[in-house]
């Protein structure tokens, strides 16, 4: 039985609490675990990416399968092949599952005939699943719980598909998340606070990247105002919590979102949330194929 992974949404509360328990246990009494037979994986990126495209082969690898990473240049997509007959053809010639990168917004639903997994490493402005994940993992890893936890996502949350899975997220596991930013990406949906008030308030301080490819015009103000009025500066982050901590998706524009100077500071997580990358792509691939580590079965 396969199981694709599309949404944060199409998860159960305890479904995605296995993911995390898998992905820890990953990273102690079962991190030199391996498929029992051998995966073709096939990496479909239609956008440009690092940390999740190369979290994904490092995953794939680590768990011992064969991967080939395909670019749209060069391929039939050039010539108007669609999404569907892309996977279609990776179905048929022999893979085991594939990783999909999509511009499109829920692409996947187009994809209802595909008979392999398909894992949703981004689509357009709307779900980013496995970010989600090793958000929630990073958090977990350093307050133990979700319940009641307070995280703040400031930045440019109409054009980000990671505060919209996050949210979802975290009400579901009994933690509150609220939001700051320019008005002008403000989604809708949500009262913003000010950057000040949720600084001091959070638990947890995400900062998201601007994302200028999604934009219809250029942010209207400088590296340095956008900082000062929005970003993590040094007097912002004397006013965090003792105990709070600050993330990034990344890639992180520094002197923008975050002070350069506060990257890789004491409270920050975001290189350990890279690291939590891999840990939660082992996860979600290997409950794609149903395997448990108890047993060489799939289920």
């Amino acid at each position: 039985m396969k199981h694709d992974l599309f949404r944060i949404k199409d998860l159960t509360k305890n479904e995605l609490l296995d993911i995390l328990d898998d992905a820890q246990a990953f990273a102690s009494a079962y991190q030199d675990w391996q498929f029992p037979q051998r995966k073709l994986i096939a990496n479909l990126f239609f956008e440009p990416s690092t940390r999740t495209h190369y979290s994904f082969v490092s995953a794939e690898h680590q768990l011992n399968c064969r991967v080939e990473n395909f670019t749209a240049a060069g391929s039939s997509v050039e010539k108007g092949e669609s999404l569907y007959d892309t996977v279609k053809t990776f179905e048929r010639i022999g893979y085991d599952a594939v990783v999909i990168r999509h511009p499109q917004d829920e692409y996947f639903k187009e994809l209802n005939n595909i008979q392999i997994p398909i894992l949703n490493a981004g689509d357009g402005k709307g779900n980013h699943p496995t970010q989600c994940l090793l958000d929630l993992l990073t958090i977990r890893q350093e307050f133990h719980q979700f319940e009641g936890i307070k995280m703040a996502v400031i930045g440019d949350i109409r054009h980000s598909r990671v505060a919209h899975s996050i949210q979802e997220a975290m009400t579901m596991l009994g933690g509150e998340t609220r939001f700051g930013g320019p008005l002008e990406w403000q989604d809708g949906n949500e009262a913003y606070v000010s950057v000040d008030e949720l600084v001091a308030w959070a638990d947890v301080v995400m900062m998201l990247r601007i994302q200028h490819e999604r934009h219809e015009s250029l942010m209207k103000m400088s590296s340095q105002e956008y900082l000062e009025r929005y970003g993590m500066t040094k007097v912002r982050y004397h006013r965090m919590q003792d105990h709070a901590i600050i993330m990034h998706p990344a890639p992180v524009n520094r002197g923008v979102e975050i002070a350069d100077e506060l990257v890789e500071s004491e409270k920050s997580r975001i290189f350990k949330q890279m690291s939590n990358g891999v840990l939660v792509r082992k996860a979600v691939l290997k409950r794609a194929f149903g395997y448990s580590f108890e047993t060489e079965e799939e289920r």
